[in-house]
């Protein structure tokens, strides 16, 4: 029989705010945190707009963590880290006597560290490169950094399943600690992409804004107006223990499962991530009463997941209230899904539903149960779902 499974901390790194209450305080708020992206302005390849990460408390811990040589996806993952323990009641050091899991998930290498090389190679010659970036850049880095801050005997593991992977990572720890193998686990989800490349590749392959005009209205989930979703940044990580720990439950983790595209029928994987994630909880479709939807604010993307929903839920899902928090937030790749289980686990103890930001003019193709405020709605069980564009599905159901 397998362990139940909770969320005992949580460390958001977000747009919306860095640490459990001001993520949850800045995610119900109905205001978007996307802006032009001027930094990227010296390259001459016109006008890009995205969430960025700006809080102060980031950037001190950043300092008193001595990161500042680390990449920023691993600035991200390693502070969430310590904020998911410090809500937990603990340190990052001071789970080092409990042989924890620590997987991370991201779905690119850090393209800071290779812009920065690149660069330095066409200014100075080839002899200029850093050897070293090939290892700090990469996604395996990050749980190494997190399990260093720990020390003593980890188990580490890296995950890069598109923009799947944080919510792969947080649904593997939970397996593993549900079947007996582990006790306790930090997991979660990481993204820095806020660099020339690959910004300028999301941008030609039509996964960011063409301007910059009226940023903070670019991304408009489900929305009838919307075109593309807006990238972000960021990162969210969580503390997972077994049931019969000492520490207190955010919620419980219940069940969770990942699929793949049909070739024929994008998105249509996600009609059996759903399906596998419920039987892995041991649920219903009729005891989900929200849905934190993947919702990235793109016009097929949004279409084809409605359309999944209606298939799943039929006519009850008009029942079911639905939210995106990507018009908040953006959509930060391998990160998104962990920072929507972050949102969908503060909304099951609280009792509230965060606003999809933008949401305006409805969709005929989109019937979902929307809304552009928050709702005060009581609930139990929450369905998460995560969407990446190499056809990668993943689900999560989480109950109070």
């Amino acid at each position: 029989m397998k362990r139940r499974v909770k969320i005992t901390g949580i460390g958001p790194v977000t747009p919306a705010g860095v640490g459990r209450d001001a993520f949850w305080r800045g995610i119900l708020e109905p205001v978007s945190r996307v802006r032009e992206l001027k930094s990227l302005a010296k390259y001459g390849s016109g006008d890009f707009v995205a969430a960025e990460v700006a809080d102060p408390l980031f950037d001190a811990m950043v300092a008193e963590m001595k990161l500042g040589k680390q990449p920023r996806h691993t600035q991200f993952a390693v502070v969430g880290a310590e904020l998911a323990a410090r809500d937990a009641g603990v340190s990052l050091g001071e789970l080092r006597e409990l042989n924890p899991l620590v997987i991370a998930g991201a779905s690119l290498m850090d393209f800071g560290v290779m812009n920065r090389i690149m660069d330095r190679i066409v200014r100075k010659g080839p002899d200029t490169g850093l050897p070293s970036a090939v290892f700090c850049a990469s996604v395996s880095a990050i749980s190494g950094a997190i399990a260093e801050c720990i020390g003593g005997a980890t188990q580490t593991m890296a995950l890069q399943s598109a923009c799947c992977s944080g919510l792969d990572a947080i649904g593997h720890a939970a397996q593993r600690i549900a079947s007996g193998e582990i006790d306790i686990a930090v997991c979660g989800g990481t993204e820095a992409p806020l660099y020339h490349h690959p910004m300028l590749e999301l941008r030609m392959a039509g996964l960011a804004p063409v301007s910059a005009e009226w940023p903070e209205r670019m991304c408009r989930p489900f929305d009838l107006w919307r075109t593309t979703g807006v990238i972000g940044e960021g990162a969210c990580l969580f503390l997972l223990e077994s049931d019969d720990s000492p520490r207190p439950a955010r919620a419980y983790v219940d069940g969770y499962a990942y699929a793949t595209d049909p070739a024929e029928k994008p998105v249509g994987g996600l009609v059996e991530a759903i399906r596998l994630a419920l039987a892995n909880a041991s649920r219903r479709r009729s005891e989900i009463d929200c849905i934190n939807a993947w919702g990235p604010g793109h016009k097929l993307v949004d279409r084809a997941e409605a359309q999944v929903l209606h298939e799943v839920f039929g006519e009850s899902l008009k029942g079911i209230p639905v939210a995106s928090i990507k018009g908040a937030v953006g959509n930060p790749l391998g990160a998104a899904g962990a920072m929507q289980v972050g949102a969908a686990a503060l909304g099951l103890a609280d009792g509230m539903i965060p606003p999809t930001v933008n949401w305006q003019y409805p969709d005929p193709d989109c019937p979902l149960n929307l809304s552009s405020q928050f709702r005060a709605i009581d609930h139990q069980v929450a369905l998460v779902n995560s969407h990446g564009l190499s056809g990668t599905n993943a689900c999560l159901v989480l109950s109070k």
